[in-house]
């Protein structure tokens, strides 16, 4: 009998992947989006892809597309059907990656651990990683796959709301981190939104996304626990907020791999945040 493939980590190298991507249980998932920060008609589109990858809809599929803000997580059952579609199986061992590096595909990560789901990690260096070093790529065609039997088990406290958000703000024993730029965090840089307010959840601190990262990868885990200790994070739950719940997944892995378990994303982010005037802001 074929031994399935086990990951132990929430992060994998190309010649980790390379070197398992024969394996019977693997499925590579693409997961890209594109940056909302950027000018979408400066984004290269990619032709290409990691061979064997099935692309992780993100906006399309993964998203609730009546939600008021961008980027809400589907309720379980929708995840699920959406999961199975894709092929994916209850024993697959699943490695995500995007064409930025590590950017949207943190977040397809935490969405499978938000739905009980282990067995997940990402590439690290992503796409940009693959190609440096000659591995196998092919160009992107639609495909259909045979339906699979995920089983989706949601963790409500992986993905939470403002209103939970607002009692970590008066919880000494919880810190909100920020995943946007310090310009946007501070208001001295506009939003991508023109609708949505400048600043800041307050009690929140700075720690963009960008940080934790080197030439598209993930810093060793030393540099990654030195970044959060002088955010004050040791011994705290930490919530982790950014513009749409993209980034602030990035954060949720760079803490992970830190060795940090207490997580929570704040899936509205700054957008909902923003946008709702009732909420209390800072700049």
């Amino acid at each position: 009998m074929t031994k399935l493939l086990q990951i132990n980590k929430s992060l994998v190298s190309v010649n980790w992947l390379y070197q398992h991507i024969d394996a019977t249980n693997l499925i590579v998932l693409n997961g890209t989006l594109p940056k909302v920060t950027s000018q979408k008609n400066t984004q290269k589109i990619e032709k290409n892809q990691i061979i064997g990858a099935r692309f992780f809809d993100i906006k399309n599929a993964f998203s609730k597309k009546d939600a008021p803000f961008p980027n809400t997580l589907l309720g379980a059952n929708a995840f699920q059907v959406k999961a199975r579609a894709l092929g994916i199986n209850k024993e697959s061992c699943i490695v995500v990656y995007d064409e930025h590096g590590i950017y949207s595909s943190a977040r397809v990560w935490w969405m499978f651990k938000s739905m009980g789901f282990e067995n997940v990690a990402v590439l690290d260096g992503g796409f940009p990683a693959w190609k440096d070093a000659n591995y196998s790529i092919e160009q992107k065609v639609n495909k259909t796959f045979d339906s699979g039997n995920f089983v989706a088990k949601y963790q409500p406290n992986k993905m939470i709301d403002y209103t939970q958000v607002l009692e970590a703000i008066k919880d000494p024993n919880q810190q909100i981190l920020d995943a946007r730029s310090e310009g946007r965090f501070f208001a001295t840089a506009p939003e991508p939104r023109k609708e949505v307010r400048g600043g800041h959840i307050p009690n929140s601190k700075s720690l963009p996304y960008g940080s934790l990262l080197n030439n598209h990868q993930l810093k060793s885990k030393k540099a990654l626990q030195e970044l959060f200790t002088k955010k004050e994070a040791e011994e705290k739950a930490l919530v982790f907020s950014c513009g749409s719940g993209i980034t602030a997944c990035v954060l949720a892995l760079g803490a992970t791999v830190a060795g940090y378990d207490r997580l929570a994303v704040y899936d509205g982010s700054w957008t909902e945040w923003g946008s709702l005037t009732e909420l209390p802001i800072e700049r």
